[in-house]
């Protein structure tokens, strides 16, 4: 079933293209529940936003698909009036989804080590230690991003072999440790998680829905890492400032 639901968020993803109604045929219109502020409840809503997409000509990438029990996410591209990255998030119940999470962001970089936010790996591997990659995870964003225990950054990196894809770090567990360093100080882009909300994980990918504030506005962090042998080996990322609730369409909030 995760393989059909898997093609289903897909050709759905790729209606944005077209405009095409009939791609918002795996939601359900009488259950969906919407999680993009800017975005209208119900099948009919999505069906509104992509015939409005579709005027610009638009794009749609889907580098990577993955599934974790009822949930499907998936990382993309997107080129409308311009490039943005995203990650989307949805809920099935049976053949249908019924609830959407999205976080984009425009597309920056490549970054000082010549990664682009969407490059690398993109199946999952280890299938087996699924649940024991989603704990690790669970661990880093715990102890490190939010609680700011850089000392544990050893513990859960692999200073051998790290690749960073976000447009403003490169490289290595040095990198990555003066980026947090910076950002715990007054200098630099001030990252601040606060709460973890959701982690999706198959086999060697993990996502992270996260709610903090990026110099002082507040923000959702997605973030996905590849694990290996028990270590964060690579990572991707978006944030997206979260608008005003007077601003929202809908009344379920971003997480």
């Amino acid at each position: 079933m995760s393989s059909n639901r898997k093609d289903q968020i897909c050709a759905l993803l790729k209606g944005i293209e077209t405009g095409d109604e009939a791609s918002v045929a795996v939601v359900n219109p009488d259950q969906y529940i919407q999680h993009n502020p800017q975005t209208c409840e119900g099948g009919e809503g999505l069906a509104a936003l992509f015939k409005r997409l579709a005027k610009s000509s638009p794009r749609v990438n889907i580098v990577r698909v993955f599934s974790d029990d009822d949930y499907v996410f998936a990382h993309t591209e997107y080129d409308f009036a311009s490039s943005n990255i995203g990650f989307e998030v949805f809920r099935f119940e049976g053949d249908l989804t019924v609830e959407h999470w999205d976080n984009i962001q425009p597309r920056k970089g490549p970054n000082s080590s010549g990664h682009t936010m969407v490059d690398g790996p993109t199946k999952a591997t280890d299938l087996d230690r699924t649940e024991s990659n989603r704990e690790i995870v669970r661990g880093f964003i715990d102890d490190v991003l939010i609680d700011g225990q850089l000392d544990k950054l050893d513990y859960y990196i692999d200073s051998e072999s790290y690749t960073e894809h976000n447009p403003r770090i490169g490289d290595g567990l040095s990198a990555l440790r003066v980026a947090l360093s910076e950002s715990l100080s007054n200098d630099g882009n001030k990252i601040q998680y606060d709460r973890l909300h959701r982690l999706l994980a198959e086999g060697s990918f993990v996502l992270s829905a996260s709610e903090g504030f990026l110099d002082g506005v507040h923000s959702s962090f997605y973030d996905l890492y590849r694990v290996f042998n028990g270590k964060l080996v690579e990572h991707w990322d978006t944030t997206e400032a979260i608008p005003p609730r007077s601003e929202w369409k809908n009344d379920n909030g971003k997480f």
